[in-house]
């Protein structure tokens, strides 16, 4: 009888570690590996295997896709209140190809007034707009935007750079995902905050109305 008892507990250990190699893998050491469509994939058309940016003035978006053309960010924004074209003084915001050639306010608070680009001791607020409700804020950081093609929006009396367009931060009273701005891009401080932190000096951009 011992025998048997002997041989049933040591066929129980056989069969418990069997089980044991057979276990599926804990949840907490799984990796799942998420991949984005290859159809979905938007990769630089300018400059092959780099991060850019599209504004879509039509949808009022601002979207940042990475190296391989994945979406990394997608922003609410507001383009100009006299919508879309080059020339000095017509307060539009340009069309085509851009990059980003300066970079102001890294370290500047959020809702700092940026005055002729540079970072003042002063902060904007609804109260302070209010008493200057005509004032055009440009608030926290600034992208400035160096037109890339020739005759179109740069060069003459269509260059962006000159026309000094930016990506900037603006206050709260913007009515976002409206046309509101005097030719410039506009974003909320904590998004420009966010975009100015993941783009480098010569990002593509593209400022289009009928994005594919």
């Amino acid at each position: 009888m011992k025998r048997c008892h002997r041989t049933l507990w040591l066929l129980g250990l056989s069969l418990l570690g069997a089980c044991a190699s057979q276990a599926p893998m804990p949840s907490a050491q799984k990796q799942e590996v998420h991949l984005t469509p290859a159809s979905t994939l938007r990769p630089n058309p300018r400059t092959a295997n780099q991060p850019w940016i599209r504004v879509d003035s039509r949808n009022q978006r601002l979207t940042l896709f990475d190296a391989t053309g994945r979406v990394e960010q997608d922003y609410l924004v507001s383009t100009a209140k006299n919508g879309l074209g080059e020339k000095v003084g017509s307060l539009q915001t340009p069309r085509g190809w851009h990059r980003v050639c300066e970079k102001i306010g890294e370290q500047a608070a959020e809702n700092t007034i940026i005055y002729r680009r540079n970072v003042t001791p002063w902060q904007y607020t609804p109260a302070l707009h209010a008493e200057y409700p005509n004032k055009d804020w440009i608030l926290t950081r600034i992208l400035w935007l160096c037109g890339m093609e020739p005759g179109r929006n740069q060069g003459g009396d269509v260059d962006s750079y000159d026309r000094a367009i930016y990506i900037h931060g603006a206050g709260q009273h913007v009515v976002w995902g409206t046309p509101t701005s005097r030719g410039c891009v506009r974003m909320k401080s904590p998004d420009v905050i966010d975009l100015f932190r993941r783009v480098a000096l010569g990002t593509d951009v593209l400022i289009e109305e009928d994005p594919e």
